[in-house]
């Protein structure tokens, strides 16, 4: 009977019962509702090979497809006092500040790295909008202040990423000084000649949109991000008109001269680095290098480019032969 219910019975459940399916193995397109494979959307860097829907994606991702080989390493950023305002709505600030480090798995809201793009030196700072929707607070100004200062210190260009839903309103006016601050580290890097480039993502609007995320020298946006500074929704219920359609996404702003580029998230890398070249006055992308000959390549090669310098020279190595050949 042990036998039995011990070993037959849990084979037998074994063979005919469901197997349960992980969750996180197929994510919902928010655009077109297509089911995608969680391998097949972390190779498209997370848009929708459907509809070209660009998803959220998170700083350390996106570091990875951008610097050569996926290396980069971290800038450390000063961390700011821990709630000044002692503010409390639903929650204490901190409660959410735990929760949102535990759900992000990052300190904070912003991450900055410095690496290369096709063999270009650069600093880039790229906002988390899974942090607490990417608020601007007191941590996000220290960090684009450490990102330029250090970008000026190795004298490279300055990328960064944007994607807020604005000011972090649990520090209140302290989260909004954070905007001439971050204007006064931008003037830093034109002060020293560096190339600041601003990528723009789904969303990016209040504060950030009226700071350091406009004050580029080339501003480059994802397909169908939203870009603002007041919501399209509070501009009808303001003006009490009906906006145009597309309004104030991506390409409506690159129609109107807001923006210089829209570019699609797997083109982005070769585009940066083209343009921070053309800005830094270096050469075309590298984008790679050609494998070291063998010795027997090199060795033909060699005697290949004698051969052809003797030609240039108007005598071949067999006219010389037959010279030093004795007349019979």
């Amino acid at each position: 009977m042990n036998w039995i219910s011990n070993y037959v019975r849990p084979k037998i459940n074994s063979l005919f019962s469901r197997r349960e399916v992980p969750e996180n193995l197929w994510t919902k397109c928010d655009e077109c509702g297509t089911m995608l494979f969680h391998r097949e959307l972390a190779d498209n860097l997370r848009v929708c090979t459907n509809c070209g829907h660009h998803m959220h994606i998170t700083p350390r991702d996106r570091f990875a497809a951008l610097f050569d080989g996926g290396i980069f390493t971290e800038v450390s950023v000063p961390k700011p006092i821990d709630d000044p305002l002692k503010f409390r709505d639903q929650k204490k600030y901190p409660d959410r500040l735990k929760a949102a480090q535990k759900a992000a798995n990052e300190a904070e809201a912003m991450l900055v790295a410095e690496g290369e793009i096709h063999r270009t030196p650069v600093v880039a700072a790229c906002q988390d909008f899974g942090f607490m929707a990417g608020s601007m607070g007191m941590y996000v100004g220290n960090a684009i202040i450490a990102a330029a200062e250090r970008a000026v210190a190795l004298k490279r260009p300055l990328i960064l990423f944007s994607a807020a839903g604005g000011a972090r309103m649990q520090e209140g006016i302290l989260s909004l000084m954070q905007m001439p601050r971050t204007t006064v580290a931008v003037e830093m890097l034109k002060d020293a000649g560096l190339p600041y480039v601003v990528v723009l993502t789904h969303p990016t609007t209040g504060g950030v949109t009226a700071s350091y995320a406009m004050l580029g020298d080339v501003h480059i946006a994802e397909p169908n991000a939203l870009i603002c500074f007041a919501g399209p929704r509070v501009i009808e219920q303001t003006i009490r008109e009906t906006l145009p359609e597309g309004f104030q996404r991506a390409e409506y702003l690159l129609d109107h001269g807001m923006l210089d580029r829209v570019t699609p998230r797997g083109e982005q890398r070769d585009e940066l680095a083209t343009i921070l070249r053309m800005l830094t006055g270096e050469g075309p992308i590298v984008h790679g290098d050609l494998p070291a000959p063998e010795a027997a390549e090199a060795e033909a090669l060699s005697e290949a480019i004698q051969a052809i310098s003797d030609e240039a020279e108007g005598t071949s190595p067999t006219e010389d032969d037959e010279k030093k050949k004795p007349s019979e």
